[in-house]
């Protein structure tokens, strides 16, 4: 069984966001960028599923500029074993990454499709549901636990009431949530090995598929900055305050 994981370049969680000048979007030029966390967890279990023996090869995928060779580097010195990069500077939406990687699941036919539940970058969450609805593949989002069974998954949610499982014939779509596992740290040996790993790189305009938008980013701006907070000394100028400045009794 081949397992193909969705990773995508990010701002780096670390890095605190900044507006362009021109309100555009976000500052990306001269700042960190990383692999999405949640495609990082992703990664990793896919590869836990390979050591077990439930899987032959796992190939890590990206949609994005030619940097995102750098993020697919990353997962193939995790232990992925091939990538696959999807080249274009544009801005995509959810929908059409979908469509791009509907494209490749019909090249390479995997058991098994491992994606993050979201991206830090716009927080969607579509990605893997569209995936699911235009492959026709079962969905299982939100996994915090993942157990195989020949061709039979069983797939712990985490969902606003507590925990739900459910159970998918693969193949299918897989999104992974933070409490899923711990991905590794890659080691010195195999990020140089990382660089001798195949990885195809496919321009967008071959695939055939229309990443045509119907939306454009107007503006772009930063939160308003939240006033200091005040200490009371007592409950009733506590009420008094929530009366007569913050209006809100």
């Amino acid at each position: 069984m081949k397992i193909l994981v969705g990773v995508k370049r990010v701002l780096d969680y670390n890095v605190k966001a900044r507006v362009k000048a021109d309100k555009s979007g976000i500052e990306l030029a001269n700042v960190k960028m990383a692999m999405n966390p949640f495609d990082e967890i992703a990664v990793e279990e896919a590869l836990r599923i390979k050591e077990a023996g439930n899987a032959e090869e796992v190939i890590a995928v990206s949609i994005g500029p030619a940097k995102s060779e750098e993020t697919i580097r990353t997962a193939l010195a995790m232990g992925a074993d091939r990538g696959i990069l999807i080249q274009t500077d544009e801005l995509l939406e959810p929908l059409a990454v979908a469509k791009l990687l509907k494209h490749i699941v019909e090249k390479e036919q995997p058991g098994l499709v491992v994606l993050g539940k979201q991206a830090i970058d716009d927080d969607c969450n579509q990605t893997g549901q569209m995936l699911s609805a235009l492959t026709g593949m079962p969905q299982a989002t939100f996994a915090s636990k993942v157990e195989l069974d020949g061709d039979s998954i069983k797939v712990t949610r985490e969902v606003d009431s507590g925990l739900e499982s459910i159970r998918v014939k693969s193949p299918a779509v897989i999104t992974a949530d933070l409490r899923l596992n711990e991905p590794r740290y890659a080691k010195l040996p195999n990020i140089m090995k990382a660089k001798k790993k195949p990885l195809e790189v496919i321009e967008v305009a071959d695939t055939g598929v229309d990443v045509s938008s119907g939306l454009s980013v107007v503006e772009v701006n930063e939160p308003e900055q939240r006033q200091a907070g005040v200490i009371v000394g007592s409950v009733a100028e506590l009420v008094d305050k929530l009366r007569n400045e913050a209006k809100v009794i």
